[in-house]
């Protein structure tokens, strides 16, 4: 028990303390998870409207090739992110070849250092939040009623508006889709380990640092990770559980808006006056 209360002591001195290590930890593992999200929001979130929306060639192949990637070990992933970053992998050997080719007078070139950087890092975690992001888009998005977007089309509506529409109704199972993917590679440690090789000061990150100090006996430092790890969960969770309930209440407002006889209020939640002659519904700005 003194262990417990000794490690928790500690913990909470070196937070309060403002310890530069540790806020250093902190801030690179905050960088890199958050970059990596942005990415595969980037790539996911459109392939997951495509998979959800449309029915194309080869589409229950990549359902398939997305649903094993939701469910790929991260140590899996990093192994396939090392083999390709080695200095003997396809991408340093295509990267030589060119450099030299390139070079004037056919000089060689250095083999390029692409493991243990952040940049290998951020591929490894995009790599590993992709699938999920695109997995669960792909389901809110199909759980979309078909109606809506056949009623944009007849409004006139372009495939841009349609997808903005169909995306923005599907917005909490997207938002769900970014907080899983984000958890995944915040938490995540075998990958950012091996293609990061947990160096002090350069790619060493929370989860890293937590089985390395936990290993050393330094219960301290790794129950302060451990919190911030717990705090950020809660916040994400916290925040997306808010979205969540504002938009429910924002939606019954609403309802009960539109049965009020002030065109002024009904207006405001999208829904234009019967006096206009005008459908109800979330298309109005298509109409114009």
């Amino acid at each position: 028990m003194d262990i417990i209360v000794n490690a928790l002591g500690e913990a909470v001195q070196l937070l309060t303390a403002g310890e530069v290590g540790v806020w250093g930890i902190i801030a690179l593992s905050l960088r890199v998870s958050g970059i990596s999200i942005l990415i595969a929001m980037a790539i996911g979130i459109p392939l997951g409207y495509l998979i959800g929306s449309r029915r194309f060639v080869g589409r229950r192949f990549v359902q398939v090739v997305v649903n094993t990637g939701m469910g790929l070990p991260p140590v899996v992933a990093g192994l396939v992110v090392y083999m390709f970053l080695s200095r003997s992998g396809p991408v340093a050997e295509v990267w030589v070849d060119l450099a030299n080719a390139l070079s004037p007078g056919g000089a060689p070139h250095p083999e390029p250092r692409m493991l243990f950087t952040v940049g290998a890092m951020l591929v490894a975690q995009v790599l590993i939040s992709t699938p999920l992001v695109t997995g669960v888009t792909a389901a809110a998005v199909g759980s979309v009623p078909i109606e809506l977007r056949l009623q944009a089309r007849s409004l006139g509506a372009s495939a841009w508006q349609e997808a903005v529409l169909t995306v923005k109704e599907a917005r909490r199972g997207v938002m769900a889709a970014v907080v899983a993917g984000f958890g995944g590679i915040i938490s995540e440690v075998g990958a950012v380990m091996i293609v990061g090789g947990n160096i002090e000061g350069s790619t060493r990150v929370m989860t890293t640092a937590i089985v390395l100090e936990t290993r050393k006996g330094n219960y301290g430092l790794a129950l302060a990770l451990g919190f911030i790890l717990i705090g950020i969960a809660f916040v994400i969770n916290n925040g997306l559980t808010w979205l969540q309930q504002s938009g429910s209440r924002y939606e019954r407002y609403c309802a009960a808006v539109r049965r009020h006889p002030d065109h002024s209020r009904r207006a405001a939640c999208g829904a234009l006056p019967p006096a206009h002659g005008a459908r109800r519904g979330p298309f109005r700005s298509l109409r114009r």
